[in-house]
């Protein structure tokens, strides 16, 4: 579990915490197998017994005051009685992780299920350790797409543990559940009625029960195999004919995504927790839902907006039904996670069909085309790493201060506050707390530290030591458990009284990570432009405030400013800020409509950006760019976004790391001795091969060879002198226009100070 806070010391007060200008706040990674200084939880049993605060219902930790019948909780300052248990317990204290240890991770036991699955067959006892995996298809597509969803789901079938149960069902104007168990695949079609209320002519459980539709992945791989191989794209004649109407000669696509997922959740939701703990539903779609309940309006997009002076940002980001939130609350009341992978160039409305995923723990992916999509690596790596399953997430602090607002791919529980429910949660999944003061008073000189609890409930299955052969034709008896554990971590911070200790505790990389959350929040409530005027105010405050604190800029007479120091040349912690806010205004986050930003990959860079630990997301925001001398000695580590740092770097090779692209490129000075691409067994080869590894996407790797390929695909990457406007124009204002704008805005906002 990696936790880390904007500022290590936190502000004295309220008065303190508003002046500074910074956000105050943590990112939380809970899945993650080691803390943000690589350290690992300690491992335990009976999570049970471990004590609870009777007032705040915060866990006993090494922090707490303990004596013999009792300890003082630190979150609350509560005293609180021992049981017997507790009391015998802890005179053992050395083999008590929460004794040793403030980042425990414990068995929580009575909640553990085994299953026995062997290549034969399975046994219906003990089915709940199963995890269920279910593609849901888009026939209403072309022959590419199925042919690379196909690949696709072969790849997601040789990453699947054994023990899953996998199950195949298609959409258009029909649903279509394929039994795969006998010796030739059986298809059960149920068709979907064209109005907008959705009910389905028969349920799918009466078409087919769902023991018979989820089949054991070990035993039928070859036969979900054979029947991917028997989808095909349902034809207009089909779509029109079953529709029975066609508007104006133009015949209906008859894509009825709504329809499917709700039948599909609700298919399973009727063996939750007794056939399977978790379900994921693997979504492919080419286009928007336009058949059926769920249906979306694809017509808002276009230029009807410019034409009516209307703000296309603001319209085309919220969602125009509540359809895929509803069916997101039953989605995971049902212990159901859904993955969209939408393979498309059209307007699809992600902006309405993000809910569906994002609030059930799951991931949007947006591909703009099937020729060098990297589907199948992306899917493969996604079941290939481990994940926890139907967590519940709880951040607690000491009584001064507390949680304001929750930001991340969860479902908010409808009855407490602060826990948040994930359904699926891997060891990149990261979530954001912004801190607000319960009063004025803050942190008095004579209270405790504030600390700050992290507790994470999720399951997991895990494999048992003992595997049996029985006979020679009875196959191995592979042993599964599922597993209950509670994660712990808590921290104390030390406190600051004045804006330079806070200024100089700052993380920078998670600053970002919390300003990200708080544009796109913007943005959806209040449109784009707004977003982008905020952040840059951020920006304008936070300087204006740096020089007030370090006594920086001087008044000489007639009000003038001599001097404004934007560069935070006091303080490197926050030198990395104006650069990292000018990147994100360039971004297509928030670029404008009229700049040719498609809606859907806004969307998709929205539920991107708000999973992408803080590291990952400083690398998406503003890439990473290397000089190499060779492909075996590197140069330089960093330089800024610039062509002048190439010319300036004399540097032969550069290699760029944007997250979701890599890409190396040569110099068209650079020696024809050189070879390229760069050698597989090279330094630069083996870097690029660790960052792929460590990935959890499929970045693009790009070869370039300067004065030779078309070079626009790394000069795009070189933002500094682009406009962060977007007009695009020749000259137009790069970092250092905007860092002189800024200048100007700082010099008016400290003449307006009060003691200025």
């Amino acid at each position: 579990m990696a936790v880390r806070p904007t500022i290590s010391r936190f502000p004295v007060d309220s008065e303190l915490q508003e002046s500074c200008g910074l956000p105050w706040g943590v990112v939380v990674a809970p899945f993650s197998s080691a803390d943000e200084l690589g350290n690992r939880p300690l491992h335990g049993k009976e999570g049970h017994l471990l004590p609870r605060c009777e007032n705040c219902y915060g866990y006993f930790n090494t922090y707490c005051e303990l004596d013999q019948w009792s300890w003082t909780c630190v979150l609350c300052g509560a005293l609180n009685g021992l049981s017997t248990i507790a009391i015998d317990r802890y005179s053992q204290a050395r083999s008590c992780p929460e004794m040793c240890s403030s980042f425990i991770d414990l068995e929580i036991p009575g909640l553990m299920r085994e299953l026995c699955s062997s290549v034969e067959g399975s046994e219906r006892e003990g089915m709940l350790a199963r995890p269920v995996y279910v593609a849901a298809v888009d026939l209403s597509s072309s022959d590419e797409f199925l042919e690379l969803v196909k690949s696709s789901l072969l790849a997601a079938l040789e990453a699947l543990a054994p023990g899953s149960l996998f199950g195949l069902v298609t959409f258009s104007h029909k649903i279509g559940l394929y039994d795969v168990q006998g010796p030739l695949p059986v298809v059960k079609n149920i068709f979907i009625p064209p109005d907008s209320d959705g009910r389905l002519t028969i349920d799918l459980e009466d078409a087919m029960p769902l023991l018979s539709f989820l089949a054991p992945v070990e035993s039928c791989k070859d036969r979900i195999a054979a029947a991917l191989e028997t989808l095909k794209p349902t034809t207009s004649w089909e779509r029109t004919t079953a529709a029975g109407q066609a508007l104006d000669g133009i015949l209906l696509s008859g894509r009825g995504f709504g329809v499917a997922m709700d039948a599909l959740i609700n298919y399973l939701s009727s063996e939750y927790g007794n056939t399977f703990a978790l379900a994921r539903i693997f979504a492919f779609l080419s286009g928007a839902p336009d058949y059926g309940a769920g249906q979306l309006d694809t017509r808002r997009y276009g230029d009807q907006y410019a034409s009516k002076g209307e703000d296309a940002d603001r319209a085309l980001l919220p969602e125009q039904t509540s359809f895929y939130k509803d069916l997101a609350a039953i989605a995971v009341q049902s212990g159901v996670c859904v993955d969209i992978f939408a393979i498309t160039n059209e307007y699809t409305d992600l902006a309405s069909l993000k809910f569906l995923s994002i609030e059930s723990g799951g991931s949007l992916f947006l591909y703009s085309g099937t020729d060098d999509s990297t589907l199948p690596q992306d899917i493969y790596r996604m079941l290939s790493r481990p994940y926890a399953f139907g967590c519940v997430l709880r951040l607690r602090t000491s009584s001064e201060f507390r949680p304001a607002f929750a930001y991340g791919h969860f479902f908010p529980d409808p009855q407490y506050e602060n826990v948040q429910h994930v359904i699926c949660c891997d060891s990149f999944a990261t979530y954001a707390y912004d801190f607000e003061f319960v009063d004025n008073a803050g942190f008095s000189r004579h209270s405790e530290p504030p600390f700050l609890q992290v507790a994470f409930q999720y399951s997991i299955i895990v494999p048992c030591e003992e595997t049996s052969t029985v006979g020679l034709n009875s196959g191995t008896r592979s042993r599964y458990s599922l597993q209950r554990r509670l994660r712990i971590r808590t921290m104390q911070y030390s406190v600051a009284a004045a804006l330079v200790d806070l200024y100089e505790s700052v993380d920078a990389e998670v600053v970002l990570s919390i300003l990200v959350h708080k544009v796109i929040l913007a943005t959806l409530e209040q449109g784009v432009r707004e977003g982008k005027l905020l952040l840059h105010d951020w920006l304008v405050i936070l300087i204006a405030q740096y020089n007030d604190a370090y006594k920086i800029a001087k008044f000489e007479e007639g009000n003038t400013l001599s001097h404004v120091d934007i560069a935070f040349s006091r303080c490197p912690q926050l030198q990395s800020l104006p650069r990292l806010v000018y990147a994100l205004l360039r971004n297509p986050l928030l670029r404008l409509h009229e700049d040719g930003v498609h809606p859907d990959y806004r969307i998709y860079l929205q539920c991107l950006f708000s999973a992408l630990e803080p590291s990952l997301l400083q690398r998406a925001i503003y890439p990473v760019l290397t000089s190499y001398a060779s492909p075996d000695k590197q140069a330089y580590p960093r330089h800024s976004l610039s062509r002048a740092a190439l010319v300036t770097s004399g540097s032969p090779i550069f290699f760029l790391d944007a997250y979701t692209d890599i890409i190396v490129y040569y110099s068209p000075t650079a020696d024809a001795s050189l070879p390229f691409p760069p050698p597989h067994d090279c330094l630069l080869r083996t870097t690029i091969n660790r960052l792929k590894q460590e990935r959890n996407i499929t970045p693009k790797l790009v070869f370039i060879h300067g004065g030779h390929d078309d070079a626009r695909a790394f000069e795009s990457y070189l933002i500094e002198e682009q406009d962060v406007d977007g007009s695009g124009l020749p000259g137009a204002t790069g970092f250092i226009s905007f860092l002189e704008e800024v200048n100007r805005n700082v010099a008016e906002y400290l003449k307006e100070l009060p003691n200025s």
